[in-house]
């Protein structure tokens, strides 16, 4: 899931306006709590939603047959929430899987109107949808239908794929059976995830309910109440929610920016109680200023950058075509991760303990045994990864990104430049992290004749210039869904909502230059020069219907193989979540997907 960390200066003058105009925040309140995670959501669909600080406002406002909680013993769990129980699930002859689930009594929408199954019904299959076309489509793909839905037909007469649905039933208003196509271990997981949430058909059938407070109708424990865009979002206590009881805030208010000094400026005057985001000048200070307010925790995700794998990076005079180009390119891509020095950026620019990525698939993902994913990826016996991220290994990364920089472009000895690398075009949204990282780069680049030009955009559009692929190099960030390889693999097939690198896509689709051979492993799939959909996808979907644990993760590092030999992904570092929380606020959590819990908290006098 995309991490936001964003808004603009003009958003500060809106906020300067807002509180010179009379709407001020009563600091001696406890029944209202101000906090910041980020700028405008792109949106608050639940099925369209793809960001963290978005998933964390649907969190408050919708309830799915599941959710996070923190226990008594501090740990978090996924607990029942409109469902009565957590299904075991019963396997059939065929393999496939049977969940059913029995919904609490009571339930409601926010307006009073009775939620039953065929409410799921209609949202899981509106989610999955090519109609919707949502990012997280392929999150339900392990569902039995959703091949079908999405099946391109081959003949003029066939069915329309939008016409398929996915299989899962509401036999009562109180019931919901589902049938997976195999065993998924993170299937509760799946279910607390914000685009498994419901929504009702009658109110998502105008296109803009999800953006004004009047049509926007949830079922979770707060409803909203005012949206003012780019300044405040308010969420009131929801007293038709199946577990109000439970819920200690009567009113959060969400101040929409990602001027990272406007919210530092509103946690010292005491305006906000939390802010998601910190400039990173003030680091070393705000540790000791805020020693018990100032919080560092593990999040399961990595800060990258990403290449459009369309974009032409060679010189023009080159002339290398098809897969001789796209070979030259990835090459090039690699080259360029070697000249970054990742122990700097966590050292001098982010200082929040996160740690160097030498792969893509995140520290904390673990393996069957219990040790590191990462660990055992790559093909070094000197270090893990794909990279060596050692800080000696410095000055061998810088010489061996130049040797092969010099097999594609000209090297002027006397200079020590590149002539001939066409300029890149380098995006990034708001904020001062990413702004001190895009400079860092542009440096370390240009050191070598490397020109970098910076071009910085609003959060929303930044996401919308990475998904068409107008882009050539563009900074990225991916937290898990769940706790799983898979959720920083299955993000990359060719018709997957996020693949931002347009793997399969434009001139990419028709490229046959990838090879996949399954047989060793007992699988009968050998394809040679394939396309990306006819591999990659090929492979995603073997992982997915396999049932043995140790031939599944197998399978995954041979997946990231293929990612990270495309060099499309540079990884930089593994996140962590830093944060300041109001040493009077008790009852936050959060949890290693990036989501803020705010409904169980109270402000002590």
């Amino acid at each position: 899931m995309k991490k936001a960390v964003a808004l603009i200066l003009t958003f500060n003058l809106l906020f300067m306006f807002y509180a010179c105009t009379g709407d001020k925040i009563n600091k001696n309140s406890r029944d209202s709590l101000s906090v910041c995670l980020a700028s405008e959501p792109d949106t608050l669909d639940p099925a369209l939603n793809s960001t963290a600080d978005g998933a964390t406002m649907c969190a408050h406002l919708f309830s799915g047959l599941a959710k996070w909680t923190k226990g008594e013993d501090g740990t978090l769990k996924i607990v029942p929430d409109a469902a009565e129980a957590l299904s075991e699930g019963v396997v059939n002859e065929d393999g496939t899987v049977t969940y059913t689930y029995k919904l609490k009594e009571n339930l409601m929408w926010s307006d009073g109107v009775p939620l039953t199954a065929q409410d799921f019904v209609f949202s899981w299959n509106r989610a999955a949808s090519p109609d919707l076309a949502a990012d997280y489509h392929y999150m339900f793909d392990i569902i039995k239908g959703y091949d079908e839905m999405w099946a391109v037909p081959e003949t003029e007469g066939e069915a329309d794929k939008t016409e398929s649905r996915l299989d899962i039933t509401a036999p009562d208003n109180k019931t919901l059976v589902v049938t997976l196509k195999n065993k998924t271990n993170y299937w509760n997981e799946l279910i607390a995830f914000p685009t498994y949430y419901p929504v009702r058909e009658d109110v998502v059938s105008d296109d803009s309910w999800a953006t004004n407070p009047e049509t926007y109708i949830s079922n979770g424990p707060y409803t909203m109440t005012e949206w003012k865009h780019n300044s405040v979002i308010t969420l009131k206590k929801n007293d038709n929610y199946v577990d109000s009881e439970s819920v200690t805030m009567p009113e959060i208010r969400f101040f929409l920016s990602d001027d990272t000094n406007n919210m530092l400026a509103n946690f010292r005057n005491g305006d906000w109680k939390f802010i998601d985001s910190i400039p990173n000048n003030e680091i070393q200070r705000i540790k000791e200023e805020y020693e018990s307010e100032f919080s560092v925790t593990n999040q399961l995700g990595t800060y990258y950058l990403c290449w459009n794998i369309n974009e032409d990076i060679l010189p023009d005079t080159s002339k290398l075509e098809g897969e001789a180009e796209e070979k030259a390119k990835a090459e090039v891509r690699k080259a360029i991760s070697l000249l970054i020095d990742r122990n700097y950026i966590v050292n001098s620019i982010t200082q929040c303990n996160e740690s160097p990525a030498p792969a893509f698939i995140s520290q904390g993902i673990a393996e069957p045994d219990g040790t590191e994913f990462y660990k055992s990826s790559g093909n070094s016996n000197e270090f893990s990864g794909y990279y060596d991220v050692s800080a000696e290994s410095a000055e061998e990364n810088y010489n061996n990104a130049v040797k092969t920089l010099k097999k594609y472009y000209h090297f002027d000895s006397e200079s020590g430049m590149f002539t001939d690398f066409p300029p890149i075009i380098y995006v990034y949204n708001t904020s001062d992290n990413h702004r001190a990282i895009a400079e860092y780069i542009q440096s370390a680049l240009q050191s070598l004749g490397i020109t970098v030009n910076l071009e910085n955009q609003e959060w929303n559009t930044f996401l919308n210039t990475r998904k068409s692929g107008d882009y050539t190099l563009a900074r990225n960030g991916w937290v898990a869904d769940y706790n799983d390889p898979l959720t920083f693999l299955d993000m990359w097939s060719a018709f997957s909502g996020n693949n931002d690198i347009q793997f399969g896509k434009g001139n990419h689709a028709e490229l046959r230059m990838y090879n996949l051979d399954l047989r060793e492993y007992g699988i009968d799939v050998k394809v040679r020069n394939g396309t990306w959909a006819e591999t990659y996808d090929v492979l995603i979907s073997e992982i997915k219907g396999c049932s043995d644990t140790q031939l599944r993760y197998k399978l995954m590092h041979i997946a990231e193989d293929m990612l990270m030999d495309t060099g499309c992904i540079t990884p930089i570092y593994y996140n962590t979540d830093p944060y300041l929380i109001s040493s009077d606020v008790t009852g936050f959590y959060a949890n290693p997907l990036g989501y803020k819990y705010f409904m169980n908290t109270v402000i002590s006098e």
